[in-house]
């Protein structure tokens, strides 16, 4: 019996053989042209079946894995379509005249390391869509087949990797788990995971080589480990736990369409977090009251300038006709000098937590943020849209925030553009906030507790140093008392408040949250079922 351990993207348990996936394709070569344009020609017939083939992909995946699963391939096609990226690939060809193959696969590689160096999960997690870019533009070129794996039974699937392409390919109703040796929890084999409710591990400590087809494996999601070749009370007491959690999952199943209500008839709203348009399947999926949380920075990542007007208006008008009336809470822009985004003019900090970031840069950046703005007032004509302000510590900010509303409004106004100003809120992250949040409640119309921030700067503990995760303590009193203080002072002036950090799906507390008073809870979409069920025990 061997154990490996792995990081969990997905809570769950499971047990079958191991099938061992491989990658196909001899290593591309370098070969001397005599026709560079030739080759451009080549390579442009490439991408135009490339694109087909990702447009089946994508057709393939909404019937299978859903809308927002399969906008991964809509992505592929953009980079694709990336000028940088076609450029690059071009310029190879003509200056080095080599063969297109060569080009796209040297190209994938740079681009690829450029996005692995970049601060963000999120963008780091893209390396690999560049490479799967790359190799399918690659094995257009030389003509070979796209190979799908075959999977014979219920299989624990173990790879070193696994691209978008190769994962949307592969029989859904055969995967009992995913086990990576790379990959990260941003990953499309973790969203894919996350979106089937099936164990997944990325980053797992093992030799691939040494696996053969057949072995039986557990993988545990609970405690992020995979159990090669367990024994026979390992595999009974795997056997009892999977009975319990297929219970528990029908059980949940049961909830959808009810309210989160307490037994003696309070209201709880359950709403989900999501980081772009792409996740709102998910929220449906998992049937949430709302979103509590759209990270609107995903927007502004990854590019060489700020996303236009349009651009963020479409995208916002979109979640909100998606949510068809549901309240859809937008957090502006909430950036620090950690992340790599030049159109910004960021520079290097040594304390990025404590440093020019969130509703700082927008405020010091007006244009960016008028520009925000405008698309978000825009679009809340199109639906239940709440505007939520991110790091904000003083009286005096909410001031100079509602200033720039008004000035935006102003301007719509004389432009003659239909929009809406829609209710405002601010995020509690400090401890300054939380002190002040008497003064600050009548300046709002809710506050929305972003515990994870609040938690590093009450105890002074870098959440991300791991050398400090004996100290690091989510359950502090002072935590508590401050999150208390903020429903208080919230309810007293006649406002709601919610929790949108990792403590709103926190089970342990979700009795004591409702106890205190929140009136909202913003969690993962996969955790949603989970807290009403809670909930509604109460």
């Amino acid at each position: 019996m061997q154990y490996f351990k792995g990081k969990s993207v997905y809570k769950g348990v499971t047990m079958g053989p191991v099938l061992v996936y491989k990658k196909h394709g001899e290593q591309v070569k370098r070969k001397s042209v005599e026709d560079p344009e030739a080759e451009i020609v080549r390579l442009r017939k490439a991408l135009d079946t490339s694109k087909l083939q990702l447009q089946a992909l994508y057709e393939k995946a909404v019937t299978e894995v859903g809308e927002a699963s399969a906008a991964i391939f809509d992505v592929h096609k953009m980079m694709l379509e990336d000028e940088d990226y076609l450029e690059a690939a071009i310029n190879m060809i003509r200056t080095e005249s080599v063969n297109a193959e060569y080009a796209v696969t040297m190209t994938g590689n740079n681009f690829s390391q450029m996005f692995s160096a970049m601060a963000d999960d999120y963008m780091k997690a893209r390396a690999a869509d560049v490479l799967d870019v790359s190799l399918r533009l690659a094995r257009n070129l030389c003509g070979d087949k796209e190979q799908g794996m075959q999977i014979q039974q219920p299989s624990v699937i173990v790879a070193d990797d696994l691209s978008p392409s190769e994962t949307v390919q592969m029989d859904k109703e055969k995967i009992l788990a995913f086990v990576t040796v790379h990959g990260s929890t941003n990953s499309h084999t973790a969203i894919l995971a996350r979106m089937m409710n099936i164990p997944a591990l990325v980053g797992t400590d093992l030799d691939i080589s040494a696996l053969s087809d057949g072995m039986i494996a557990v993988v545990d999601g609970f405690e992020g480990a995979m159990i090669l070749e367990p024994d026979d009370a390992t595999c009974e007491n795997v056997r009892r736990r999977i009975r319990e959690e297929e219970e528990k999952v029908a059980l949940l199943q049961e909830l959808k369409g009810k309210d989160t209500v307490t037994a003696d008839g309070r209201k709880i709203n359950v709403y989900a977090n999501i980081g772009n348009v792409g996740d709102i399947g998910y929220v449906l999926e998992n049937d949430a009251e709302g979103i509590g949380l759209f990270r609107s920075e995903f927007l502004y990542l990854g590019r060489e300038d700020a996303p236009s007007e349009e651009e963020q208006f479409e995208a916002y008008k979109q979640a909100a006709r998606m949510m068809a009336g549901k309240k859809v809470i937008i957090r502006t822009l909430d950036i620090g000098a950690d992340k790599q985004v030049d159109y910004l003019g960021l520079s290097q900090e040594e304390n990025p937590a404590l440093g020019f970031r969130a509703i700082r840069i927008c405020l010091k950046q007006p244009d960016i943020f008028k520009t925000q703005l405008r698309a978000l007032l825009r679009a809340a004509f199109y639906g239940n849209i709440s505007i939520m302000y991110p790091m904000v510590i003083s009286t005096g900010e909410v001031q100079r925030i509602r200033a720039v509303v008004e000035d935006v409004v102003q301007e719509l106004e004389e432009q003659g553009i239909q929009y809406r100003v829609p209710e405002q809120g601010i995020m509690i992250e400090t401890p300054a906030a939380a002190l002040i949040s008497d003064r600050l409640a009548p300046m709002v119309d809710f506050f929305s507790i972003g515990t994870n921030d609040l938690t590093q700067y009450t105890l002074a503990i870098d959440r991300q140093n791991a050398k400090l995760d004996d100290f690091y303590n989510p359950h502090h009193e002072a935590i508590m008392r401050m999150i208390q203080m903020v429903v208080e002072n919230g309810h007293k002036h006649g406002k709601w408040v919610g929790i949108c950090g990792e403590l709103g799906a926190d089970t342990e507390l979700t009795q004591q949250f409702v106890r205190m008073g929140v009136d909202e809870l913003s969690v993962a979409p996969s955790m949603v079922l989970k807290i009403r069920k809670i909930i509604r025990e109460m």
